[in-house]
């Protein structure tokens, strides 16, 4: 008798708020982030950190899997070291987690960066582009770049393009145009990764300082024939951050649409969900519900981070005999 086994795998992104280490690199404005700067970063509050964000690393789809996710995106790292840091804490240390990370030109010395299951998904190349744009004097506003890593999960090739969007500091309309910027260039990456391979499988994912609803994300799912699971989860009363009292969905993770195939042992897209459990939030005062953060201002919290994670879940059904 044939039964059908399903074999199903977390993918998650998650905004770490400022991972920085305790030293001073002249090549990165890290100068908040040392021991002693207003804000006493200091070896135990870096270590409070690093073991917080990998015990919540560890839970994500954790209850459905019964595994940490097989690759997780990041953003808002300084170097590679800390994510190295990060996956050798006793919640991640078990797994085979390897790193890829690239140094980029962001003006904050802030990177993204993957972590990823080495017994599940085998990297075969990585790369990263920058992406040009200007500020209002008209010179080159330096930011984070956008990293593409292509592997292969489960005898199929997956592409993950991992994002960090200009934020709205400047104002939404003043810097839409700097996001719309970073949409088109992602396009242009699922154009080339589709050029060498037409039926490649992509996932696009990021904090993308802009809602599933905003008109980026819009041209980015357009353009680039993505599925935006997020769309359907943002509300008014949840999100992956809260600014002013009010629910935003930056951090969302995209897919092509040839995850909805139903073919024999191909991945397919299962469900998407923000990472919200009651201990990443703050627990009472004005802001319970909010996310536990590091820091408000100056003020140490010794929370997570500002952002939740979210994750998307991919299965496969493989047939067996039994």
């Amino acid at each position: 008798m044939q039964q059908e086994n399903t074999l199903t795998y977390t993918i998650a992104f998650y905004n770490l708020e400022n991972l920085f280490d305790i030293h001073d690199d002249v090549s990165k404005y890290d100068n908040d982030f040392l021991p002693k700067s207003d804000k006493r970063w200091t070896k135990k509050r870096y270590d409070r950190k690093l073991y917080k964000l990998a015990q919540v690393i560890s839970k994500i789809g954790f209850e459905e899997v019964q595994r940490p996710p097989v690759i997780v995106g990041l953003a808002e790292i300084e170097n590679k070291n800390v994510i190295k840091d990060l996956i050798n804490e006793p919640s991640l240390g078990g797994y085979q987690y390897g790193v890829v990370h690239y140094n980029s030109q962001d003006e904050r010395g802030m990177d993204v960066g993957l972590i990823y299951d080495k017994s599940l998904f085998q990297v075969e190349r990585s790369k990263t582009f920058s992406i040009y744009i200007e500020d209002e004097l008209g010179q080159q506003d330096y930011t984070r770049d956008i990293l593409l890593v292509s592997g292969v999960l489960h005898s199929e090739r997956v592409h993950c393009i991992v994002n960090h969007w200009p934020s709205r500091r400047e104002g939404v309309e003043f810097s839409m145009q700097k996001r719309l910027k970073a949409a088109q260039k992602v396009v242009e990456i699922i154009k080339g990764v589709r050029d060498e391979d037409a039926e490649a499988k992509v996932l696009v994912m990021g904090d993308f300082n802009d809602n599933p609803s905003d008109e980026s994300l819009k041209f980015l799912s357009r353009e680039g024939d993505l599925y935006n699971p997020m769309e359907t989860i943002m509300s008014y009363s949840r999100g992956s951050l809260n600014h002013n009292f009010k629910w935003n969905l930056f951090d969302q993770i995209l897919c092509s649409t040839n995850f909805f195939e139903t073919r024999k042992d191909r991945l397919r897209f299962d469900k998407a969900e923000i990472f919200d459990e009651k201990f990443l939030t703050q627990y009472k005062g004005k802001f319970k519900g909010q996310p536990f953060r590091t820091y408000v201002g100056k003020k140490y919290k010794g929370g997570y981070s500002d952002h939740f994670p979210v994750y998307i879940q991919i299965n496969t059904a493989e047939k067996s005999s039994s």
